[in-house]
């Protein structure tokens, strides 16, 4: 399992530690990766990501997961998360019609 971000793309940094004396270390700096269920409004069932704390903040603060996932783009979203965010565009797609005609 990579260690990157499912909905960020957000991935291991490679860098330095300076010390004091100003000796160079590589080392390699990891992201704050959480499993977590997010639940789908839209599709009315859970799913499991892989993401990072940052992430799983933008999440909320957009309003949920499909919120995030419908103003996400496609390049940073993993395989699965872009399937999930094309069953999303396809729900709402399928409710707008049905909000119109009531």
């Amino acid at each position: 399992m990579s260690r990157r971000c499912e909905l960020t793309g957000k991935a291991v940094q490679y860098g330095n530690k300076v010390s004091h004396s100003n000796r160079k270390t590589r080392t390699r700096f990891l992201p704050n990766l959480v499993q977590i269920t997010l639940i789908s409004e839209l599709l009315e069932r859970s799913v499991r990501l892989r993401v990072t704390a940052a992430a799983l903040r933008s999440v909320e603060h957009r309003g949920g997961l499909d919120n995030f996932l419908v103003k996400a783009s496609d390049g940073d979203l993993s395989v699965g998360a872009l399937s999930l965010k094309r069953e999303v565009e396809k729900k709402r797609a399928e409710a707008a019609p049905e909000a119109q005609a009531a």
